[in-house]
């Protein structure tokens, strides 16, 4: 972690919560592919600072989604350059589908409500088109597809895939476009759309998770008709959602040798209280002095014999 991402995150942390968001704790104490949860209202947000993101690696990227899509979250990174190249202010740029922008950004989207317009992408910048409003502009001068696209200098073919939501402009093509239709067309970037579809491609690493930790076979084991996720890169080991209790679990596993448990405790006890999860923590026998976290040892863990039995216990 270097000076500028500490720096960093502390300015997210202070916008976060001048913005009324509740934030979890920096989750730090092994490596984790998010470093902070926060939530307002229905926005729920899993946040990475990292000062290049041509350093975040495609399984960060993918467990960082897949952990966001677990508890209907979105994800962010923070970050000023890539492959030392200094990244735009309200810009949108990608890694390997995470949204990344600047803190001047950022601060802007969640102070300010200022939705970055334009994205970054192979070859440019490109805008998102509202094919509705170019639509509405038509309709209002009276004008076919023929003539307008040739007021806009594009084709006819292009036009279409504007008005249907098929194509982005270049920022140079949208501003044309705006001065001569004299109506705002361009749709500010969600920033804050929720991870989807990632479950499937994240289950090779999620089984060898599993394989290489004897507790978390057992607690797959018995809870293998619920939705459990295995994860490497967060305070917590696995995910679980019972979606007819409307419940979801947050969980650790613990051995004898783990030196850093009452701090990796006190970061899932955060992040639950974020994300609205219960805490859990699976030990070969020891015991975080934090007593706010239910503890089942490997031998209680075997005498569960079904899912509903750790929902009681977890109540």
């Amino acid at each position: 972690m270097t000076y500028a991402e500490t720096g960093s995150i502390k300015a997210a942390d202070v916008i976060l919560k001048e913005a009324g968001f509740t934030v979890s704790q920096r989750c730090c104490s092994r490596p984790s592919c998010f470093d902070f949860a926060a939530k307002k209202s229905k926005t729920l947000i899993f946040i990475k600072v990292q000062s290049d993101i041509g350093n975040v690696s495609p399984n960060d990227s993918m467990e960082l989604r897949v952990i966001s899509e677990c508890v209907s979250a979105s994800s962010l990174l923070i970050s000023e350059k890539t492959r030392e190249k200094p990244l735009e202010d309200d810009t949108v740029y990608s890694r390997y589908n995470v949204f990344a922008v600047t803190l001047k950004t950022f601060e802007n989207m969640v102070l300010r409500k200022m939705y970055p317009l334009i994205q970054a992408g192979p070859g440019g910048y490109y805008v998102e088109i509202d094919g509705e409003a170019i639509k509405r502009r038509r309709h209002e001068l009276g004008l076919s597809v023929g003539e307008m696209a040739e007021m806009m200098g594009i084709s006819r073919r292009t036009l279409y895939g504007y008005e249907r939501g098929m194509a982005k402009a270049s920022v140079s093509v949208a501003y044309n476009m705006i001065y001569i239709l004299g109506k705002p067309i361009a749709k500010p970037i969600n920033m804050f759309r929720k991870s989807k579809n990632q479950h499937k491609r994240f289950l090779t690493t999620a089984r060898q998770v599993i394989t290489r930790n004897k507790l978390l076979r057992k607690i797959s084991r018995k809870l293998a008709r619920y939705d459990i996720t295995a994860v490497k890169k967060a305070p917590f080991d696995f995910v679980i959602n019972f979606p007819e209790e409307k419940m979801r679990i947050i969980g650790g596993v613990a051995n004898n040798k783990e030196r850093e448990l009452n701090r990796r405790v006190d970061e899932i006890l955060s992040v639950s209280r974020v994300i609205q999860a219960h805490p859990v923590l699976v030990t070969e026998g020891q015991k975080p002095s934090n007593k706010d976290i239910s503890c089942i040892n490997s031998e209680e863990l075997s005498k569960i014999k079904s899912p509903e039995d750790l929902i009681v216990n977890l109540k």
